[in-house]
């Protein structure tokens, strides 16, 4: 006797979600199912958007952010500090710093970070973009390396610092450390050797 199984249709869009970051199998099959009996679902309208998003959406010719045909919310903001420009390995890192309201510069997304295993070299991301957006600038730039603290993260700021120090412009990093509520007992050794090496005075 043939095992019962769901019909081709519906093992295909399965198949679909599993590719989508953390979805395992077990939520494909979930995320399938309710998109198929709950009568609150509306596939056609996910499927619209998610094809007019993908048709409209693009990378920002300067800074990388995400654009549309009539440009990008950030490049196209005048009220912007024009001498700050923050570096960060994704256009999605430009989101919680916009959401802290703790800067009003410029951005430059990267597309990735450094990372020779999985073959990831300078040359595959926005770096030569970033070298000629400072050469443009005509006054002086404060460059913030707002780069993740693992390993890739590490490499991509050592670089990225050993080419910038050659230029004229303002170099720094974003502090690193304890995290907000957070306590002592709590913190590795790593992040504790940041938060004191990051101190400041009082």
């Amino acid at each position: 006797m043939k095992r019962a199984d769901f019909p081709q249709p519906v093992r295909d869009l399965i198949a679909e979600l599993k590719q989508l970051p953390g979805v395992g199998p077990r939520s494909a099959e979930r995320i399938a199912v309710w998109l198929l009996q709950n009568p609150k679902a509306n596939p056609q309208q996910i499927a619209k958007a998610l094809c007019d998003a993908d048709e409209r959406i693009e990378a920002c010719p300067v800074c990388g952010f995400f654009a549309t045909a009539e440009g990008c919310d950030v490049c196209n903001d005048a009220g912007r500090e024009d001498h700050c420009l923050c570096v960060v390995e994704q256009a999605t890192d430009v989101l919680p710093i916009e959401r802290s309201g703790a800067f009003r510069g410029r951005y430059h997304c990267l597309g990735g970070k450094l990372s020779p295993l999985d073959r990831i070299t300078p040359e595959d991301l926005r770096i030569a973009q970033l070298l000629r957006r400072l050469e443009a600038m005509e006054e002086q730039v404060e460059v913030i390396l707002a780069l993740g603290s693992d390993v890739e993260g590490e490499a991509t700021a050592n670089y990225l610092a050993d080419l910038l120090r050659q230029r004229s412009c303002r170099l720094t990093r974003i502090a690193q450390g304890l995290p907000a509520g957070g306590g002592l007992e709590h913190a590795d050794e790593l992040t504790l050797m940041r938060a004191l090496q990051g101190r400041r005075a009082l």
